[in-house]
C-alpha cells in the first residue's frame, strides 16, 4: 500500500465496476481505508444486487488494504446516510466522499417519460446529494474533508439524454455549492468529468477521439482527494480526464451585458439591440448534431 492517502478514510458510491472500482482499488493502494458502495444495478438502473461492491472489498483485502461493503441505494436519504455511517462504524472517520454512482435511460425529450427522468435525477443527482449531505455534516465537526461529484461533458446538453444532462449540470451546481457553504469548515468539494471506457461510454453514438481508462481517472480522484489537493486550494472546480488529458472547467460568467437607455426595455427595442451588442454565445454541440445526422444518414459512425 502507498501513503499518498495514509490514514483517511473514504467512501466511494458505485464503485462495484467502471470508474468507482478503479476508485475504490486506487484510493486503497494509496492508503485509505475504503467504504465500496454500489447498488449492483444494471446500466438502466434495474436488477439490484450487491455482490460487486463484496468482490472488490476482496479485492483490497486480497492486496493488503482494507475495506467494507455497503450495498445501499444511495438514491435515499437512508441509503447514503448508511455509506457514511458505515465508515463511521468501522473506521471512526470519513475524510473523502466520491460519488461515481449512476445510470442511463436514453429517450428523446418529447419522448420521455417521468419512468425514465426520475430514477436518472434520483441516482445521479439526489443520489450524490445524499452522500454529501450525511458527509458534510460530520467533515464540518472534523474541520476537515474532501466532497467529489461526477458530471459528465454532457452537462453541456445531449440529444437525448435531457434527463442525464439535467442531472449532471446540477452536480455541478451543487459541487460549486459545496465549496463555497462549506470553505470555511475546512472541507473542499470539486467535480470530475471523465472521459473512459466503461459500461456507459460504450453507448456513445460518436468515436470519440480522447477518451482513457478508469484508472487515469482514478489517479485524479486520489489527487483531489489528498491534502496536496487541499494546500493547493482546489475548491470548486470541474475536472476532465480523457486518457493523457487533463482539463479544467471555465466558471460560469456573464460574457456581454448591455443597458437601455432609460433603463426599460420593449421587445421591439431587444430585437434591435441585442442582437448586435450582446449577441449569442456560440453552441459548439449544435454543429456536433449536425455531423451526426449526415453520419446516420452515410451509415458510420460520427466523430467526436
Amino acid at each position: 500500500m502507498g501513503n499518498f492517502l495514509a490514514g483517511k478514510v473514504v467512501a466511494v458510491t458505485g464503485a462495484g465496476r467502471g470508474i468507482g472500482r478503479a476508485v475504490a482499488l486506487a484510493s486503497a493502494a494509496a492508503g485509505a481505508k475504503v467504504v465500496v458502495n454500489d447498488y449492483g444495478v444494471s446500466v438502466a438502473g434495474g436488477e439490484p444486487g450487491g455482490e460487486v461492491a463484496a468482490e472488490v472489498v476482496e479485492e483490497i483485502g486480497a492486496a493488503g488494504g482494507s475495506a467494507v461493503a455497503v450495498a445501499d441505494d444511495i438514491s435515499t436519504m437512508a441509503g447514503g446516510q448508511r455509506v457514511v455511517d458505515t465508515a463511521l462504524r468501522e473506521f471512526g472517520r470519513i475524510d473523502g466522499v466520491v460519488c461515481v454512482a449512476g445510470i442511463l435511460r436514453e429517450r428523446m425529450l418529447f419522448n420521455m417519460s417521468e419512468e425514465e427522468w426520475d430514477p436518472v435525477i434520483a441516482t445521479h443527482l439526489k443520489g450524490t446529494f445524499t452522500v454529501f449531505r450525511a458527509a458534510s455534516a460530520v467533515m464540518r465537526k472534523q474541520g476537515a474533508g474532501t466532497l467529489i461529484g461526477f458530471t459528465s461533458g454532457n452537462h453541456q446538453g445531449s440529444v437525448s439524454q435531457a434527463n442525464y444532462s439535467a442531472a449532471k449540470g446540477g452536480i455541478i451546481s451543487l459541487v460549486r455549492s459545496a465549496a463555497l457553504g462549506l470553505h470555511k469548515y475546512g472541507v473542499t468539494a470539486n467535480a470530475v468529468a471523465p472521459v473512459a471506457r466503461t459500461r456507459m461510454s460504450a453507448n456513445v453514438p460518436v468515436e470519440l477521439t480522447e477518451i482513457g481508462e478508469p484508472e487515469d481517472v482514478a489517479a485524479l480522484v486520489v489527487y483531489l482527494l489528498s491534502e496536496r489537493a487541499k494546500e493547493a486550494g482546489v475548491t470548486g472546480q470541474v475536472y476532465t480526464v480523457a486518457g493523457p488529458k487533463i482539463a479544467v472547467w471555465a466558471q460560469p460568467r456573464e460574457l456581454r451585458a448591455g443597458y437601455a437607455e432609460g433603463g426599460a426595455w420593449t421587445p421591439e427595442r431587444i430585437a434591435e439591440f441585442l442582437p448586435g451588442a450582446v449577441g449569442v454565445d456560440p453552441m459548439p454541440l449544435l454543429g456536433a448534431v449536425g455531423e451526426m445526422a449526415r453520419a446516420a444518414g452515410e451509415g458510420r459512425r460520427p466523430n467526436g
